[in-house]
């Protein structure tokens, strides 16, 4: 059981080399009020006067305090230690006891004076020469024959009100830096309070009750024993009636200042603290005292430490895992360059092309991204952007009645002329264009965004070939750019070439929109007061009475002319093919003609047309008027080309909604993906560029020293816990 103080200590020793505080070692930490005796207690402890003292806050900065002791057998090994180190200690020099500073490295103090002195420079150094305190600790090491193992922290006393450079919120400051210390679970609370005082406005019990409300590792220590008023005494108090504490309440008797001042021995102090302790407390004397409270705390401590190893062995083992993973994920120093080029620009092209694919190992589950973000974009953002666009949208009934009479000439005509439905449909189809070059350009911002995603550790450690990596391909993704822009201009310019009429699905769609459209209107208002909208029912007559027609010129008719004619009771019946024409009638000839024979005579909506403006092309001509009512002929005419261009636009939108991504990815994403690797080896893997991409970060390399100085430590650590079990010490 003695053997784990030691064991710590070591522990301790390995996490100092490394600056780091990655676990939590058993300790003892001291609280308690400004000038209530921490100090003393601590010097008590070692038997030395080795610490500052002076009136107000001298403790300004913790002081970690590791006691071990030594047989004199060991005394010459130990002092060995600092053989040569400034000419200090040989092993000539007999010493029983000395000090070793964390910051001086192996310099050792023989003369408690001198250590006394550098725990002020030092705190000077750090915190200032006006009372200010700060939170970085020093370590100090006492070798003697004289002390238990112990590791104790010594830090600022509490207090309440800011004096010299201390801030204002001093108080704050100090709370937090103890509730830090004793908020470890492996830590042993000493909370020490004068006994001239009363107890139950102790700060240290309070802060202790905080962070260890069922007193498990809390012992109390009640100081200045001898300063009490005159007929009290604390037998109560060190009995436990007044505040009980779990682990005990231990008494001691401090030097006074005129001890101090005069350099009282604390050998000599603490036999007149046995003699106060017989004297004053004879039934309680074997329990108080400095002595006492020594063994308790080293018996404490030791407890303590067996309870705490499992876990710290487990936090070890953890921490190593991590500090593994950390390591490899710097990589080791580089040895082939142009290996280790090919390899980085290997792997970066294809954790590149998996992201594109979906089949990346870290799969983003936070947002889409990659293949899946392109995917979106095709069908979700480009498809309902195109779905929102109305065919009709931006034609006003009188551009379309402008461009019918502009189409005719000076000769009034007969039909629709279809020179009009082309010019208003081509409008139409170049609002196609925009949302086209949109996503190209959305597409191409997803492929530049995926090389952050590609970032991998190994190219991070090389910051000026990931800043060549990203402009290469950026570079790239520049260069294609043009052609697919290109490639959607030209399938919208496809489309404007040639209006295909005899597209079958825009014949068939167009006449049954019409007469659908048209019959419902005369079921719903009457035969007429009927507008010329086409139904389904009529066009399906249309359609047949169109087939006879073409039929009849060596047209191949269309499938719907096969349905059977429905009756309509202002079809005429020789246009529904039931009956020869009668004498004189005109037998229709074209499918607008067919349009108009079947189509019921209609009359003006009362609803007027927006005031708009007409398109005048000769100043001494009137303009198109701008409100009156359109004739039946004009709104069939009207109503004709509406359905016309409605139906030929979604037929171009249905053609324009696949053709798009197919040449994105064609021209974009595809030619990336089949050429990454080989842009990237002809602009990149060349001799005398290797040597400057491969320089490493100074951030990456410091970061590698220190995991490795930290993995080492760990695996020290783990060998010293492993040695207790094998000495059953556990």
């Amino acid at each position: 059981m003695e053997a784990l103080i030691p064991v710590i200590n070591k522990l301790q020793d390995v996490f100092n080399t490394v600056g780091a505080d990655v676990i939590q070692l058993p300790q003892i930490v001291v609280v308690g009020n400004q000038s209530s005796g921490k100090s003393s207690v601590l010097e008590c402890l070692v038997g030395r006067d080795f610490l500052p003292r002076g009136s107000g806050i001298v403790t300004r900065r913790p002081l970690v305090l590791q006691m071990i002791h030594i047989d004199p057998e060991d005394r010459k090994t130990a002092a060995g230690e600092g053989e040569g180190q400034n000419g200090l200690m040989n092993d000539e020099v007999k010493v029983e006891e000395w000090g070793k500073f964390l910051h001086t490295k192996n310099k050792i103090y023989t003369d408690f004076d001198e250590i006394r002195e550098e725990i002020q420079a030092e705190t000077d150094r750090m915190a200032g020469g006006n009372k200010g305190i700060v939170e970085d600790a020093i370590n100090l090491k006492i070798y003697s024959p004289k002390v238990l193992n112990l590791t104790l922290v010594d830090l600022p006393g509490l207090t309440k009100v800011a004096v010299g450079d201390q801030p204002e919120d001093i108080e704050i400051q100090i709370r937090d830096m103890i509730v830090h210390y004793i908020s470890n679970p492996n830590s042993i609370i000493l909370a020490v309070t004068a006994a001239n005082t009363d107890m139950a406005t102790s700060d240290a019990l309070k802060l202790a009750k905080e962070v260890d409300p069922e007193g498990r590792r809390t012992l109390a220590v009640v100081t200045k024993l001898d300063l009490m008023d005159a007929g009290t005494d604390a037998v109560d108090v060190l009995c436990g009636r007044v505040i009980p504490v779990k682990l005990g309440i231990i008494g001691v008797v401090n030097r006074s200042q005129m001890d101090i001042n005069n350099k009282k021995e604390i050998e000599e102090s603490i036999k007149d603290e046995s003699a106060f302790l017989q004297r004053k407390y004879p039934a309680l004397a074997n329990r108080n005292g400095s002595a006492y409270l020594a063994k308790t705390l080293n018996r404490l401590l030791m407890h303590h430490i067996r309870d705490c190893l499992p876990e710290l062995k487990a936090r070890v083992n953890v921490l190593s895992s991590q500090f593994q993973q950390l390591l490899a994920t710097f990589g080791e120093p580089v040895g082939d360059k142009s290996q280790t080029l090919l390899q980085i620009i290997t792997k970066f092209a294809a954790q590149y092309c998996a992201t594109i694919e979906g089949t990346a190992k870290n799969i983003e589950t936070s947002e889409l991204c990659g293949g899946a973000r392109i995917c979106y974009i095709f069908h979700e953002t480009f498809g309902r952007t195109l779905d929102s666009i109305d065919p009709l949208g931006g034609l006003r009934t009188i551009d379309i009645l402008t461009a019918i009479r502009n189409a005719t000439g000076p000769r009034p005509a007969l039909f629709v002329p279809e020179i009009s439905f082309e010019l208003l449909v081509k409008r139409q189809i170049r609002r196609l264009e925009e949302p086209g070059l949109r996503c190209v350009e959305l597409v191409h911002e997803e492929m530049q965004r995926i090389i952050q995603h590609c970032g991998t550790q190994e190219l991070l450690r090389f910051p000026k070939l990931h800043d060549r990596v990203v402009e290469v391909v950026t570079s790239l993704l520049r260069r294609r750019l043009p052609a697919t822009n290109n490639m959607v201009e030209n399938i919208v310019g496809i489309e404007l070439a040639y209006i295909n009429t005899k597209h079958p699905d825009f014949a068939d769609a167009t006449l049954v929109n019409m007469i659908v459209e048209s019959s419902e209107r005369e079921r719903r208002r009457g035969k007429n007061d009927a507008m010329v909208e086409p139904t389904e029912k009529g066009d399906k007559q249309l359609s047949k009475a169109v087939a006879q027609m073409a039929t009849a010129d060596g047209i191949v008719a269309p499938k719907n002319s096969r349905e059977s004619l429905g009756s309509s009771s202002w079809v005429p019946t020789w246009v529904r093919g039931t009956n020869p024409p009668p004498p004189g009638a005109k037998v229709p000839t074209t499918a607008a003609e067919a349009i108009a024979a079947a189509t019921p005579p209609m009359q003006q909506s009362p609803r007027t047309e927006r005031k708009s403006v007409g398109l005048n092309l000769l100043p001494d001509v009137p303009d198109v008027p701008q409100m009156r009512k359109l004739s039946t002929r004009e709104q069939r005419d009207v109503d004709v080309i509406k359905r016309l261009i409605q139906s030929y636009f979604l037929i171009v939108r249905k053609n324009i909604q696949d053709s798009v991504p197919k040449s994105i990815m064609h021209f974009l994403v595809n030619f990336v993906r089949d050429n990454l690797q080989s842009e990237l080896v002809g602009a990149l893997y060349k001799q005398d560029a290797i040597e400057n991409l491969l320089s490493e970060s100074e951030h990456i390399s410091q970061r590698r020293t220190e995991a490795q100085e930290m993995l080492e430590a760990l695996q020290k650590a783990s060998q010293i816990i492993g040695e207790i079990r094998e000495t059953h010490l556990w």
